[in-house]
């Protein structure tokens, strides 16, 4: 069957884009060096909490400590019939490090008992407060605000999409989604990421009508991907050359992952299939491409990873420490999926090489509604991994009620004395790459996180990329 020039870039730019065609493609994508050992034998997985985690029940205050947290969270969260209340009795047995703010006593919510466990280990990093100034209640701003790292901005990269474009080139394949499309995080213009669902499923987008020539259609995807490369030169036929060579080897060898783990890593395999969750079975896919690269499968080259896993706006039947309650349920399914990846990582050897980071697009107002939440600002992060300097990190936001503006959200500030002072989530970010990624501090600032501009109270004018919870 004839294949048109039209249809082989068509299918070759589904397969592998990150984004070839954007803004910076002939600026950048084949002049920087390949730095694909940069970060030494490292992981960095993304797993972002869509719809709106609840902050506030997700880090609770157990008691009042020097301040009014614990008063003020009782005058806000109900008790009772459609209650979302945690009780101190309830966040006692998840009890973390105090507050360093105000030193009251904190928990996490019930649900995260595996979360706990690992926090125990000094192996979880809570960070408090985090958000950005001139902060959006819209799902689609606040999402592009995160995963741009751009807040009011209208850059239309990722911010860790401009970490890759900085250190690989086309011939690269350093990330992958576990999703439908690229994850927003991820879109730049100069390398390839991957986008699975599931890696026993990936394949060439070969014309399955007809498979019985596929072969032959093999060797003529590859023999125009040879030909784009053959200049040598900067052009975007080379660039489209280069990925699609990328892309064609690993869609044949990436589906062997499956079997290869199921088949080494039976137990671990099952124990996945236990818990059952969508979180679980995305992580699952992340742990059988880290295992690959462990094992030094060819073509199989991915460190940087994103998880989504939905759900958290919890306008209504959010619950308390109800197990039956949907936050409950979300957390439960995070914790337990994030504690099996983790012990799955350990028993392969690989743990202490990978960092994972766990956020969501903003938190939820501070009053309860009817028997959930709505939207609302800053909130936590997680980061999970073997050298993770464990323990407590950033401020609980200030709930009393003369700290709320009129939605009844509490509000972001960088004021220095403030002892309620916002954790710019930029920070949490730019710590990640100057500590595990091994970027410049300098150049993060130029490359990936520039600094607002305006009052240094209310914007993020100074950075702090050395919060401490990566050595």
């Amino acid at each position: 069957m004839a294949i048109t020039r039209r249809q082989f870039l068509k299918r070759s730019s589904a397969a592998a884009a990150g984004g070839f065609f954007g803004p910076t493609l002939l600026g950048n994508g084949w002049m920087h060096q390949a730095l694909a050992d940069t970060i030494g034998d490292r992981y960095f997985v993304l797993l972002f909490l869509d719809g709106g985690n609840d902050g506030l029940n997700t880090v609770s205050p157990i008691d009042n400590g020097g301040g009014l947290l614990r008063t003020a969270y009782d005058g806000w969260r109900n008790t009772g019939v459609g209650g979302i209340n945690l009780s101190p009795g309830e966040l006692s047995p998840q009890a973390i490090a105090a507050d360093p703010g105000t030193g009251a006593q904190l928990g996490l919510h019930p649900g995260l008992a595996d979360l706990k466990t690992l926090y125990d280990l000094g192996k979880v990093a809570v960070i408090q407060g985090c958000g950005y100034p001139d902060f959006s209640l819209s799902h689609d701003d606040s999402r592009r605000a995160w995963r741009t790292g751009s807040p009011g901005g209208t850059s239309s990269t990722g911010w860790m999409g401009r970490y890759l474009a900085a250190n690989y080139v086309g011939t690269d394949i350093p990330a992958a989604g576990i999703s439908n499309g690229v994850p927003g995080e991820f879109v730049q213009s100069a390398t390839s990421v991957l986008t699975v669902r599931r890696v026993r499923d990936f394949r060439f987008p070969y014309d399955n009508s007809f498979r019985s020539d596929i072969d032959l259609k093999r060797t003529i995807f590859n023999d125009l991907h040879e030909s784009a490369r053959a200049g040598g030169q900067p052009s975007v036929l080379t660039h489209i050359g280069n990925a699609g060579t990328a892309t064609l080897l690993s869609t044949e060898a990436y589906p062997a992952l499956h079997d290869t783990y199921q088949l080494e890593r039976p137990t671990w395999d099952q124990a996945y299939s236990d818990n059952s969750s969508s979180t679980s079975n995305d992580l699952r896919e992340v742990a059988k491409i880290i295992y690959g690269v462990e094992s030094g499968v060819p073509n199989v080259n991915a460190r940087f990873f994103q998880v989504r896993n939905g759900g958290y706006d919890t306008h209504s039947d959010q619950g308390g420490a109800n197990p039956d309650g949907s936050h409950f349920n979300l957390h439960n399914e995070v914790g337990s999926a994030l504690k099996l990846f983790y012990d799955d990582l350990a028993d392969m050897g690989a743990i202490d090489k990978v960092c994972v980071m766990v956020f969501s697009e903003f938190s939820r107002r501070i009053p309860q509604n009817d028997n959930g939440t709505d939207h609302g600002s800053q909130g936590p992060m997680f980061v999970i991994g073997g050298n993770v300097v464990g323990g407590t990190y950033g401020n609980h936001p200030n709930i009393e009620e003369s700290a709320l503006d009129r939605s009844g959200n509490t509000v972001y500030s960088q004021d220095g004395v403030d002892s309620f002072r916002s954790t710019d989530f930029r920070d949490v970010y730019g710590t990640a790459l100057k500590h595990w990624l091994n970027m410049p501090h300098g150049q993060i600032l130029t490359d990936v996180l520039p600094l607002d501009s305006g009052d240094p109270a209310e914007w993020w004018t100074t950075e702090n990329f050395d919060m401490g919870f990566l050595p």
